[in-house]
């Protein structure tokens, strides 16, 4: 058998000293047409090769590295190589107070990043006993915010996808109406990701004036694009032919390495976090659990589509709710756990208003005490632990959160769908085609910062 041999570094570099893995040649695969590799391939006696596709291949997702052993054209074994895009946001949280480590965890899956948000809040909240006293409107807030971001997250798993299908017009597409969603975000939180919105009892800010407006228009526009996608691929001979067959993983094999989401769902099977678990009020709103039922990459597709109109339902009552709830308060009456910034968000981004500024600085001097000793300090979590899984783009995300009853997370670990999911990548792709590898990654469309963390 051909595999990879050859050093990558320096022999005289310490920290990348040279070593033989194996007897034979290095293929490695970054985007060239197959033919350099097949002309590669036929200087071999054997046609027996071990592949590296990654981890900067366009097709792989960003940093993720596929180990391909080949027999011809057929991949014989797949292996995932992960950890390129390690950030150590876990171990970092252990030095930041609570509310700071919403800054951390909103960059994991940085394609939904309010789901990441909401679970660590959800989580310190229930360390806090105070899941009761969060309002009526931050948790409607937040249903909205985490459906919006459902939306932009599937629209890139589609666009991404079809792009690397060659359907290049739904990548087009695909990206035009993530833009409208990241506008609706940059208007409701200051910033367009990695928005630190969601906070400890509530969310930072109200909505600003005209929220509503403009989201019940971005409903209206992708109620007409929505179609689109479905007339471009639906039927599409070519898009099913590539599609159809391809990825195929079944209930049992689900089951047995703990994947979720539209991966799941695509077997027939209804679960679906929001239904069988409900969390921030979900229980009150109408929607159906989106299914399929032939297990492979094409009812991951037709998943991933529905579940937007699912989610523009959902956005849409909650948009109506809202406008009931003119004034309410959006974090808890406790003092000493809300966040005492007041925000507001101008043309020159987010940071706290102008009237809160004067009260604390010139008016009360005991709103200027606790002020400081609640952002340097933090607040204080009862000892314990707590889980709290909520159901994201791709599966069930979770924080597991740890407190000695300081005001910094003893420890935080995030159950991240993307790193249960890419254990599916072998059984999906071994017995298969090189380029059906391709198909079988979209269709699990993983984001490598949640999954290495």
């Amino acid at each position: 058998m051909v595999t990879t041999s050859s050093t990558t570094g320096s022999d005289q570099d310490t920290y990348a000293a040279g070593a033989d893995t194996a007897e034979g040649r290095v293929f490695t695969v970054s985007g060239q047409d197959w033919d350099q590799i097949a002309d590669g391939l036929a200087e071999e006696a054997e046609e027996r090769v071990v592949v590296n596709m990654g981890p900067q291949h366009p097709s792989t997702h960003g940093v993720l590295r596929l180990i391909l052993e080949l027999d011809g054209e057929t991949v014989t074994e797949a292996r995932c190589g992960i950890g390129y895009l390690h950030t150590g946001i876990e171990k970092n949280m252990e030095y930041r107070t609570w509310t700071q480590g919403v800054t951390f965890c909103t960059r994991m899956d940085y394609l939904a990043p309010l789901f990441n948000e909401t679970t660590y809040v959800l989580g310190v909240e229930r360390l806090l006993d105070i899941e009761d006293e969060v309002p009526e409107k931050a948790q409607v807030m937040r249903v909205l915010l985490m459906e919006l971001n459902r939306i932009s997250s599937h629209l890139v798993a589609i666009a991404t996808g079809g792009m690397e299908l060659g359907a290049l017009t739904v990548m087009t597409i695909g990206f035009r109406e993530r833009e409208l969603v990241l506008d609706l975000f940059e208007l409701i939180t200051g910033l367009r990701m990695n928005h630190g919105f969601i906070r400890p009892g509530g969310v930072a800010q109200d909505l600003p004036v005209g929220a509503l407006d403009e989201i019940r228009a971005f409903i209206a526009l992708m109620r007409k694009r929505l179609p689109e996608y479905a007339a471009f691929c639906n039927a599409n001979p070519i898009f099913k032919g590539r599609l159809e067959g391809v990825g195929h993983l079944d209930l049992e094999g689900c089951l047995a390495l703990g994947i979720t989401g539209p991966v799941l769902r695509s077997t027939g099977y209804p679960w679906d976090l929001r239904k069988t678990q409900p969390y921030c009020g979900y229980e009150e709103y109408d929607f159906d659990v989106q299914t399929w039922d032939t297990s492979d990459a094409y009812g991951r597709f037709r998943i991933r589509l529905a579940e937007m109109w699912e989610s523009l339902r959902i956005v849409e009552q909650a948009a109506d709710r809202l406008a009931g709830l003119e004034g309410a308060p959006v974090m808890v009456a406790d003092r000493k756990i809300a966040w005492p910034s007041q925000l507001s968000i101008g043309s020159d981004g987010q940071g706290n208003s102008l009237d809160h500024i004067r009260h604390i600085m010139g008016e009360s001097m005991e709103a200027l005490i606790h002020h400081f000793k609640l952002v340097t300090e933090g607040f204080r979590v009862p000892a314990g632990q707590a889980y709290v899984p909520i159901e994201s783009p791709r599966g069930e995300l979770g924080a597991h959160l740890v407190s000695d009853g300081g005001t910094r997370p003893f420890r935080a670990h995030f159950r991240d769908p993307s790193f249960n999911n890419l254990q599916g990548t072998s059984v999906m792709s071994e017995g298969g085609m090189v380029a059906d590898v391709v198909v079988a990654i979209a269709s699990l469309d993983p984001v490598m910062g949640g999954v290495d963390r």
